[in-house]
């Protein structure tokens, strides 16, 4: 039996850097993960490049069951403290768009920056460790693994939500919480593209590859920003970050003009080029492909401006600015970022992340029902909540 004051299961971004604080306070520490490597999600993050947090972090880019319940956490270690590490370690890196900071060279860098803080002070890691049972007993927990017995004081779970089975996600830790208990919210893929019904597909299709500066509306909520069309549907940045609220059977209102009110525009150019096709004026902003297929899908006749009467160019304006769109599903978790929806935070202790009725007992990142928007936010609550558990465990 090897007994730890702390031990965690999950070499992700959230319980490395847990795994570290902890450690860093003198606590002895075991880091234990299935996988053979540590941090495979933050390898492939941001494209290989990983956006390690973002600049503008608040409490409010989070969706959770307690909109609160992420405030102390980010505000005892917030994003100005990791990237304070990140110079620490000389590793050079950018902002990308709207605060999204993404390593210069690779995301290998942060996870030798995980694993250089962990040896600092003298943090096991050990990988290829399947946990076979857990159990509470008088001065905390037991657990019998592929590699062994374990008994610790403090125990973290960071395995993580459902996204992206291949680099090795699980249920294991719904499966933990429900052994102690605790209620699982339901989960979902989240940050993820859109599959389309056939009828919207066989048209869209075509435009694999399009990207537009676009607005998604759904659920009350609206992002602007980039749309990418697919062979499979609809991606990009605006499209993954509306997935996260939008449900089922939902329609999606796509805004593919959001600085221009075209209305005006098109009654503009209707005095100004009356002889000119619709086709012409509209590739003013839009790229010409997209035009071909959108008018046909949206069964708009390309004629000249002076022959549209009445409403009708408004009608045009408005296909384009609140185009209704209802997704078939979405591509689910094999490719999406985060996994919506996980162990319910109403029995947590918002300060440190330990479980209400179970001492000792800690749930950290994205097992919890918390839910960061795109561009850095997820690796920022991982750092925070791992930071905070480790403060304690």
């Amino acid at each position: 039996m090897q007994h730890q004051d702390v031990i965690v299961i999950g070499a992700g971004a959230a319980g490395l850097f847990c795994a570290a604080t902890a450690a860093a306070r003198g606590r002895s520490v075991t880091v234990l993960d299935h996988a053979k490597k540590v941090g495979r999600k933050i390898l492939m993050s941001g494209g290989g490049r990983c956006n390690f947090t973002n600049m503008y972090t608040s409490h409010e880019n989070f969706i959770c069951n307690n909109p609160h319940f992420t405030k102390s956490a980010l505000s005892q270690y917030t994003q100005w403290d990791f990237i304070g590490l990140v110079n620490e370690y000389g590793i050079a890196y950018h902002e990308k768009t709207l605060g999204q900071l993404f390593c210069d060279d690779s995301a290998k860098q942060i996870v030798s920056l995980l694993m250089s803080e962990c040896a600092k002070h003298q943090v096991t890691v050990t990988t290829a460790c399947e946990i076979l049972t857990i159990n509470k007993h008088e001065k905390g927990y037991h657990l019998s693994t592929s590699k062994g017995q374990y008994s610790c004081e403090s125990l973290v779970i960071a395995t993580g939500g459902l996204s992206m089975p291949k680099l090795g996600a699980t249920p294991f830790g719904y499966q933990i919480a429900e052994q102690f208990g605790m209620q699982v919210t339901p989960t979902r893929a989240a940050l993820v593209p859109f599959t389309l019904h056939t009828h919207d597909k066989d048209v869209l299709a075509e435009l694999s590859g399009v990207s537009v500066e676009a607005a998604t509306t759904c659920a009350n909520t609206r992002f602007n920003e980039g749309i990418l069309f697919t062979h499979r549907g609809l991606s990009g940045p605006a499209v993954l970050q509306i997935s996260s609220y939008w449900e089922a059977g939902d329609t999606v209102e796509i805004d593919l003009l959001p600085s221009l009110d075209l209305t005006v525009e098109l009654n503009r150019a209707q005095t100004q080029q009356p002889n000119v096709q619709l086709s012409t004026v509209l590739s003013t902003w839009f790229p010409r492909r997209l035009i071909a297929q959108l008018l046909g899908y949206f069964e708009i006749e390309n004629k000249p401006m002076k022959q549209y009467q009445g409403k009708q160019l408004e009608h045009i304006a408005n296909q384009f600015k609140a185009w209704q769109l209802k997704p078939n599903g979405t591509e689910g978790y094999r490719t999406a970022e985060v996994t919506l929806g996980g162990v319910n935070t109403d029995h947590f202790s918002s300060k440190t992340m330990e479980a209400k009725d179970h001492k000792g007992l800690f749930f950290i990142g994205e097992v919890l029902d918390v839910t960061g928007w795109l561009g850095g936010y997820n690796f920022q609550w991982a750092w925070s909540s791992g930071y905070v558990a480790g403060q304690v465990a």
